[in-house]
């Protein structure tokens, strides 16, 4: 990763999240579903980022992101999604050259179930250290390998996920 994407990490996040929520959009109006609501999150302390609504179903989603050359095997969930209506985490790839998006990996339930129980899953530590070098326990964030996830190649699989079947 070159330094300028470290630096400019953020502003990547909120890019693949403008750009995933603009591709859901466009695969829901080609399959006649022009009534979807999208809220976003101020911040993610309630374990989501986005909430799209379609035909009355509602879905929290947590997104996470890597570059398709990324070794990342892993990613850390709020605990705090369990408790949202149908709570899912949509990790998106994306080309590091092109920015664009896909495929995906899903963490999730089926629509309108909750998100699967992760409270058994490893408890994630804080990056940084105390004075004593000691990472201390982050009590509500939980790591998932990504063998928990399911890949799916298409931005269609994803709303499939998401809303059930698109036809």
């Amino acid at each position: 990763m070159a330094e300028s994407d470290s630096l400019r990490s953020s502003r990547r996040e909120n890019f693949i999240e403008h750009v995933f929520v603009g591709e859901v959009l466009r695969a829901l109006w080609r399959v006649g579903a022009y009534e979807v609501d999208v809220l976003r999150a101020e911040n993610d302390t309630a374990g989501y980022d986005v909430v799209i609504e379609v035909g009355g179903v509602s879905r929290h989603v947590q997104l996470k992101s890597s570059a398709m050359t990324s070794k990342t095997s892993r990613q850390k969930v709020n605990v705090a999604l369990g408790s949202k209506q149908s709570g899912c985490v949509v990790w998106v790839m994306f080309d590091p050259g092109t920015m664009e998006i896909g495929p995906f990996r899903w963490f999730g339930g089926k629509p309108g179930e909750p998100l699967p129980d992760i409270t058994g899953f490893p408890v994630a530590k804080h990056t940084k250290g105390d004075a004593e070098g000691e990472k201390a326990d982050r009590k509500n964030i939980r790591v998932l390998n990504k063998g928990k996830f399911v890949e799916i190649k298409s931005i269609v699989g994803v709303i499939e996920q998401l809303f059930g079947p698109t036809t």
